[in-house]
């Protein structure tokens, strides 16, 4: 079953409910308002007739003060001794007596009234009023008046009210199912679009498309939105998976070509000499270590994309960079490589991961930095973050390759293009943001660059940090 048939069923059926309960409602309100509505005219009539009869003939009254009731309604005296003294003609055509049995008259005389059903030979029911009838202060009742008029009307309107109310429930709901199914189609349509579109992307691989939408900002807009950002980001995400997958292919395709036509040469008909045999080698050992280093920048990047999330523990900076400073010293004895100053400051970090990527710096800029250059390394702690920055005295990046810096297989210029594939920066970038920190590049051609690397600090250290200076300012103080 569709949504659309569900939404459809499910309004009619409220609005079904909805109209059974106001239909049951509206008949009892107007049964009972109709039946206090009988009962009035009965006990105004029999007011009005009492008020007529000659108290002195009314052991031998007839009819003419009965006269005065309506046509349909039915009059009937008695004395005090239950017997019947006088009728109106409508009721002695019926040849009977409106019924009172002695207890329900001692009833009248105790009370003053009695209202009464009263079931006739054919089925219909009468709605008898009893009064008592006396003298105002001339002792007690000397009789009894009865009035009655049949319920046929009453029973005949309520009828009519349940047939209107109940056709008039099925219409109704009826048409609530035509104009809900109406309307639901046309509030779901946004959304058969949505699924049309998905499936389309989804058979041509298209994620340029979008979901065309006009309608109001409301729930079904803010779907289609999304869906057209998750389209954008669809599209950006196979784009870059794509130029990766190129970009990959292409530096794998080098060294293996470079293997392949080394093989062909030691298959040589006479051999090679010895010479051109070892430079053979060595260039296919290279070759082998630049494709196993490629692989595992991939296999990193990969693992970082699947959503590793590395250790999140307290780092201290100090021994961290001093490590990195020592083995910057092997890779570049030809440069001046610095430290700054250490504050003792700890960071929320992994420690591999955040060594792998101060060494990708410390290669980068070693790598760029000509003989004789400086490559420095710093830290710096403020405001809850700590900085470990690295420079050096390159041939720095221009403006417009700064925003691609950290992309995969992006390489800015001849100046700073050499035998790496492009994959340091990102892989640093990528480790740096895994562990919620920032990697962020200044850079001036001519004057060298800088990366930074801002973490925050972790709070164990923070609070170290300051009970540390409240104690130094009270020793001093």
């Amino acid at each position: 079953m569709s949504i659309r048939l569900r939404l459809t069923i499910l309004y009619s059926a409220i609005v079904a409910l909805t109209l059974i309960a106001f239909s049951i409602m509206l008949y009892v309100v107007v049964s009972r308002v109709a039946m206090n509505t009988e009962q009035q005219v009965l006990k105004d009539e029999a007011t009005r007739i009492t008020s007529t009869v000659d108290v002195a003939n009314f052991p031998r009254i007839s009819y003419p003060a009965a006269r005065l009731a309506a046509r349909e309604t039915l009059v009937q005296f008695r004395q005090r001794d239950g017997s019947v003294t006088g009728k109106t003609d409508n009721l002695a055509q019926l040849t009977m007596e409106l019924p009172l049995s002695q207890s329900a008259m001692a009833d009248v005389f105790a009370h003053g009234s009695r209202m009464d059903f009263v079931s006739m030979q054919d089925g219909q029911r009468l709605l008898v009023y009893s009064k008592s009838a006396k003298v105002q202060g001339l002792g007690p009742p000397f009789g009894v008046i009865q009035v009655a008029r049949p319920m046929t009307s009453y029973y005949e309107t309520l009828q009519t009210l349940r047939d209107i109310l109940a056709v008039s429930t099925v219409v109704v709901t009826l048409l609530a199912f035509v104009i809900g199914y109406v309307l639901a189609g046309a509030a779901l349509r946004p959304i058969n679009r949505l699924r049309q579109t998905a499936q389309a992307i989804g058979s041509e691989r298209d994620f340029s498309r979008r979901v065309k939408y006009d309608g109001p900002p409301d729930e079904v807009g803010r779907l289609a939105m999304t869906f057209n950002d998750m389209l954008a980001a669809l599209q950006s995400a196979y784009q870059t998976q794509r130029r990766f997958v190129a970009d990959a292919s292409h530096e794998l395709r080098t060294p293996l070509t470079t293997i392949r036509g080394n093989l062909g040469l030691m298959q040589l008909e006479p051999p090679i000499g010895e010479e051109d045999r070892r430079a053979v080698m060595n260039d296919m050992v290279d070759e082998s270590d630049r494709m196993i280093r490629l692989v595992n920048d991939l296999l990193m990047l990969a693992r970082a994309d699947a959503g590793r999330v590395p250790a999140s523990e307290p780092v201290e900076v100090g021994p961290l960079v001093e490590d990195v400073y020592r083995q910057a010293l092997l890779l570049a004895p030809s440069l001046v490589v610095e430290r700054g100053a250490s504050p003792s400051v700890s960071v929320t970090a992994d420690r591999d991961a955040l060594k792998q990527a101060l060494l990708t710096l410390v290669d980068n800029a070693v790598k760029f930095t000509p003989p004789g250059g400086t490559v420095r390394l710093g830290v710096e702690a403020e405001s809850g973050q700590a900085s470990i920055s690295v420079s050096d005295t390159g041939p720095g990046i221009l403006a417009d390759a700064l925003p691609h810096i950290f992309e995969r297989f992006y390489q800015a210029d001849t100046a700073r293009t050499g035998q790496g594939t492009g994959l340091g920066l990102a892989i640093a970038h990528t480790l740096v943001e895994a562990m919620g920190g920032a990697i962020a590049v200044e850079s001036e051609p001519g004057r060298g660059s800088t990366f930074t690397i801002t973490l925050p600090i972790a709070l164990g250290a923070v609070q170290e940090r300051a009970a540390n200076m409240q104690v130094g300012t009270a020793t001093s103080g």
